[in-house]
Parts: C-alpha cells; sequence; structure tokens
C-alpha cells in the first residue's frame, strides 16, 4: 500500500505549506503537493484539502473550488473508501462539492476569529479519529469568517443519529456552552464526516498544532490517526 499523503493546492491556498511539513516533516512520511488541474491522483494514500482563500473566496467559500480539474478525480478516491481531510477552506470546498452534507457560513459575530479554540471528540470511528477517544478535548488554532456550521434539521438528525459529528466546540474541561461556540455553529460543530467515515471536514488547523515549537502537538493526533488507519508507520 501507498504511504504517500497528498496536499491538493487551489490558487489562493495558504495552510498547504503547513499541512505537507506536518507530514513530512512532524510525521515523516512521504508527501506531494498536487496541483489542483491535475487528474491522476493514483499512488496516494491520503489526500488533504488545506486552509485558505480558494480562488479568492469568490461567489462563496469553496464555490470555484469545487470545479477544478481535480476534484472529480478527489470524489473518485474518496468513493473508494480513501481517507480525505478537508481542513478550513478545505472543509467549506468538499461541502460545495457535496462530499459532506450541510455549509459553512459567516460567524455569526460577523468577525473573522483567529485564535486557540477546545475541540471536543465526539467520535473515534473515522480515518481521522481512529486513535483519538470520545470525549478528548484538543487544543487548536482556528482562522475563519466563514465557520458556523449549518445544516437542515433532518441531516443534523441524521448527522447526530449516525454518529457523523466528529468534534464540538466545548471549553477545556470538555463542557460544551454558548460561548465556547463563537462561530455559532449548530450543534457546536466543529467537524462532520461522511456515512462511510472515510471523509472529514473540520474547521479547526490540526496542522498547525503540530510541532512542540510551536507550543502544541494537539494536531498530530489526527493526522497520525489516519496513518494508523492506513497502516503506515510513523
Amino acid at each position: 500500500m501507498s504511504s504517500q499523503i497528498g496536499v491538493i493546492t487551489f490558487p489562493g491556498s495558504n495552510g498547504n505549506q503547513d499541512s505537507f511539513d506536518a507530514f513530512a516533516l512532524n510525521l515523516g512520511v512521504p508527501t506531494r503537493m498536487i496541483d489542483y488541474r491535475e487528474t491522476d491522483l493514483g499512488g496516494l494514500a491520503a489526500i488533504i484539502l488545506p486552509g485558505g482563500f480558494s480562488y479568492g473566496d469568490h461567489l462563496r467559500c469553496g464555490a470555484i473550488a469545487r470545479f477544478a480539474p481535480v476534484m472529480e478525480s478527489l470524489k473518485s478516491f474518496a468513493e473508494e473508501g480513501g481517507p480525505v481531510l478537508g481542513l478550513c477552506n478545505g472543509f467549506q470546498v468538499l461541502t460545495e462539492a457535496h462530499l459532506l452534507p450541510g455549509a459553512l457560513l459567516r460567524n455569526e459575530t460577523l468577525q473573522f476569529h483567529c485564535r486557540s479554540v477546545d475541540i471536543r471528540v465526539e467520535t473515534a470511528g473515522t480515518a481521522w479519529t481512529h486513535e483519538l477517544v470520545v470525549g478528548e478535548v484538543l487544543n487548536l488554532p482556528v482562522a475563519h469568517g466563514e465557520g458556523s456550521y449549518f445544516a437542515d434539521d433532518a441531516t443534523l438528525e441524521r448527522l447526530e443519529k449516525n454518529g457523523q459529528i466528529v468534534f464540538r466546540y466545548c471549553e477545556p474541561g470538555g463542557e460544551i456552552t454558548a460561548d465556547s461556540n463563537f462561530n455559532g455553529s449548530v450543534y457546536s460543530i466543529a467537524g462532520i464526516c461522511n456515512e462511510r467515515r472515510n471523509v472529514v471536514g473540520m474547521m479547526p488547523h490540526p496542522e498547525r498544532a503540530a510541532d512542540p515549537m510551536i507550543g502544541s502537538t494537539d494536531g498530530l493526533k489526527i493526522l497520525a490517526s489516519a496513518l494508523e488507519y492506513l497502516n503506515v508507520g510513523v
């Protein structure tokens, strides 16, 4: 099985290097950048859609990136069970491409939030939370203006019933409060997965909490989980 991780780069991506470094340097696995015009994703073990402002967020976040040439191959990769992780703008792209349900709206405060937040693990049954513990609290940075997760009632009921809510914003002790839900996401949702549980989208940035030099390695727990899931040595 391939051990190579792919990081898709769209025009306007700015988290691609962070994602690359987290896997290549901090976890020591082969990693390559994937240009948005590529159509062959063969030989990859997992794929990251990084944060940033793809296509300048024109129309709305992720709306144009969904039509990039690489996306059809990404859909096939996901349909075949390949692990995919969308981070911030990557999460927005996944919802626009209908690989994940719901949408990311303007923050309730109408402000851009750039700080560290706490999130609680809601399920360990995904490719990206395979090695985490339900109820575990991670401290990760956020940097977004459109991170308020929204879905209709039927979708929310299905996500809850199927265990597809992966992370929730919380207090450091794990309590879910109105204050911890800083962007106004329904059900305090910080991340979700698809029904097959191989595609995960989240607004916080684990790739920016992957080195002791920057104050936290909590993000490595998420990234390394996929490697364990794939039986790729760390």
